[in-house]
């Protein structure tokens, strides 16, 4: 019998960070090691590199049934979470709050492409965020109910996966532990849920894609 070789697993990286070699980028690189050992593959998108406009002033996101028309890298980004097989949003702490990068991006990816059907739905998903020693747990929550909109399947780690500023290489140890943690548990979701696939000829979960806001006989 011919055997069948499994497609690797992907995981999208969101990096809110606007430094290409910064604390995320240095915790992403762990990730992808971590990852890699597991025969898996990370993909990262850096928001601080792409084309991200602000929402703008046209206000009809919540009635137009048409994706956002600004021309920037929103779309794409998108159409790569979409093709992967589990997101892993990663940023950092600025000003007591999610960085701006990362904030712009979910406001245009969430009202501007990803509320009409849900796409994400049932993607494993992971947050991980970098910073020194304030709002840690605030940003985390912020990125894991982003998540859970789009109905995304959250994996715990135990503790949140925070890594101090300046402490990847020098060793903050639980934060680390905790981010190996979380991808351990990602990869094997996405291998659970694959197989599930296989056996059963369908998915795991319902999609429920109708949008939240529609009701019947509206």
């Amino acid at each position: 019998m011919k055997e069948t070789k499994e497609k690797p697993i992907t995981v999208l990286a969101v990096s809110g960070s606007e430094h290409p070699s910064g604390n995320t980028a240095d915790v992403l690189d762990h990730a992808a090691k971590i990852l890699v050992a597991r025969g898996a593959v990370l993909d990262v998108v850096h928001l601080g590199r792409a084309r991200v406009t602000p929402c703008g002033p046209c206000g009809d996101c919540n009635v137009r049934p048409l994706p956002c028309a600004l021309d920037d890298d929103v779309a794409s980004i998108v159409q790569r979470m979409i093709a992967a097989d589990g997101i892993l949003y990663a940023t950092p702490v600025h000003g007591f709050g999610t960085a701006a990068l990362m904030q712009g991006f979910i406001e245009r990816a969430g009202v501007g492409h990803l509320r009409f059907t849900r796409p994400l739905a049932n993607k494993v998903a992971g947050v991980i965020v970098t910073g020194r020693r304030y709002s840690h747990t605030e940003v985390y929550s912020h990125l894991v109910k982003n998540a859970l909109l789009n109905r995304m399947i959250l994996v715990g780690s135990g503790m949140p996966p925070i890594v101090y500023s300046g402490e990847v290489e020098s060793g903050d140890a639980e934060g680390l532990d905790m981010v190996r943690a979380m991808l351990d548990r990602m990869v094997d979701m996405i291998r659970l849920l694959r197989e599930h696939r296989a056996l059963t000829g369908h998915d795991a979960l319902s999609p429920q894609t109708l949008n939240e806001r529609h009701r019947a006989g509206t």
